[in-house]
């Protein structure tokens, strides 16, 4: 897809698109993450806003174009380091307390799905934040839509639900990183002393 042109999506150009970035970016919990991790990056539109809340944001596709058109539009930022890597075979190393799986695991089959969620989670910190956003509508290259992977993800041990937003359009879910203990992580509100 990538072969004729640089944003075979559009991304950059389509309100649908920039409205559910905005979307993502509001529904995180914290203000500031140390460490994020964005797989399926494609061209960096995303990218770009996830990196304002970023201390670092290593992000990633498998496709090489897209690799080159997300370090273009993020040069400017030093924080942000895009890579060309192929899930779920390679994953960064480390830890960090914000990752970001938008429209990516309806490209898995049942094993590749489980191995990406379990890395996932294993590399969440505690207290971390998982967000998810996918497109909702059957498409023939896809595995699922965005409201049959909430269950899925919904299901994986040491997640709890921060935030559901669900559109004809598109599934949008933040879970947190439960404590060592299983505890669950503090709300925003929480953590100002609100409640």
């Amino acid at each position: 897809m990538y072969r004729d042109t640089p944003d075979p999506w559009h991304l950059a150009e389509r309100f649908y698109e920039r409205r559910k970035y905005d979307l993502t970016v509001a529904s995180l919990p914290l203000p500031r993450y140390r460490r994020a991790f964005e797989p399926a990056c494609s061209v960096g539109e995303l990218t770009v806003r996830l990196a304002e809340r970023c201390e670092e944001l290593v992000a990633c596709d498998r496709v090489e174009s897209a690799v080159a058109t997300a370090r273009e539009r993020t040069a400017h930022l030093p924080h942000v380091d895009v890579r060309r890597l192929t899930l779920p075979e390679e994953w960064p190393d480390g830890s960090f307390d914000l990752v970001v799986l938008s429209e990516l695991l309806y490209y898995f089959d049942a094993p590749g799905l489980h191995e990406v969620l379990t890395r996932t989670a294993a590399a969440l910190e505690p207290g971390g934040t998982l967000v998810t956003a996918h497109w909702n509508h059957p498409v023939p290259d896809h595995r699922g839509t965005g409201s049959t992977l909430a269950g899925t993800v919904a299901s994986v041990p040491g997640l709890t639900p921060v935030a559901d937003h669900r559109e004809a359009d598109f599934v949008l879910q933040v879970y947190a990183r439960t404590g060592p203990d299983g505890s669950p992580a503090p709300s925003p509100a929480a953590r100002e002393g609100l409640v």
